[in-house]
């Protein structure tokens, strides 16, 4: 393989990575904006999209009957987060809401184990797992049903946050609380909807990451880290910012992995999120 084709290859696979990151990013993004708390749970619900997708399809589940019914539990599994964890807990500081969410990441990743045990399972590729060549570089099917799922769910959240009533009421909510309360929204259901919403985009990350790197228990951990850095790369709040830093995440990552060692591949997130917060602390895209 020249290294043109390296480079190709490189680079394909770290958007691929990039847009996982991307989605988990605007996980993170959609409850900081609306409740000021950033939730580690965040990558628990991806590794439960996955985990669920695949028990469902193991028990014969069509593959698309068994990725919906996994979306619709682990929203509900946000839901029940938010009401008997959140909720509850109106006079709590954020830093107490925090530390909360990152006990209910490490209940979500036992309870896992217990149901799954430790090995790691596969959800079947969606079209087949024959390759196919562009430039040099090989591309699998499922990497374009990456990408193109996590276009839509971008485009889909475009739309529901600028043209629906709910979407602007969780905007609202985000720029004022306060004003948001005098105008009549309902700024704790609004909390709700985000760790619902939230929740269901992690499911997704978490179903069509799985044909490639599969899924375990403890496969949230890592990843969700990996979403709260290109959060924080992109800057905080702004979800073009969490896209952008999601696909520049895994675009450095493909790249550092290809040309120096792959055993420096999770190092080089953290890398890059320390240069960024030296450099620009608000992130690229980060209101001062």
């Amino acid at each position: 393989m020249t290294t043109y084709s390296q480079v190709v290859q490189y680079v394909i696979t770290g958007i691929t990575i990039g847009g996982i990151y991307a989605l988990i990013a605007l996980g993170f993004t959609i409850i900081y904006n609306t409740t000021g708390i950033i939730n580690f749970a965040q990558g628990e619900f991806v590794m439960l999209g996955g985990m669920i997708a695949v028990s469902l399809a193991t028990t014969g589940l069509p593959l698309l009957c068994a990725a919906l019914l996994s979306v619709l539990l682990v929203t509900a599994v946000g839901l029940l987060f938010e009401r008997l964890a959140i909720h509850p807990l109106k006079g709590a500081s954020i830093i107490t809401l925090i530390i909360i969410t990152i006990g209910a990441s490490i209940f979500l990743k036992g309870v896992a184990m217990l149901i799954w045990g430790k090995d790691a399972v596969r959800l079947p590729s969606f079209s087949g797992d024959k390759p196919f060549h562009i430039l040099g570089a090989t591309i699998l099917p499922q990497h374009l049903w990456i990408l193109g799922i996590t276009l839509s769910v971008m485009l889909l959240l475009h739309l529901f946050f600028e043209y629906t009533i709910l979407g602007k009421a969780m905007r609202a909510s985000a720029a004022n609380r306060l004003a948001a309360t005098l105008v009549g929204i309902n700024v704790r259901k609004m909390a709700m909807c985000s760790f619902a919403l939230s929740a269901a985009i992690g499911a997704v990350a978490g179903i069509i990451i799985s044909p490639v790197t599969f899924s375990s228990y403890d496969v949230g951990t890592m990843l969700g880290l990996k979403g709260f850095c290109a959060a924080i790369i992109g800057g905080l709040g702004s979800s073009p910012g969490a896209i952008l830093g999601g696909f520049l995440l895994g675009i450095l990552e493909s790249l550092g992995a290809g040309f120096l060692s792959s055993s420096y591949k999770d190092a080089t997130a953290f890398c890059i999120l320390l240069t960024v917060l030296f450099l620009r602390p608000r992130g690229i895209l980060g209101r001062p």
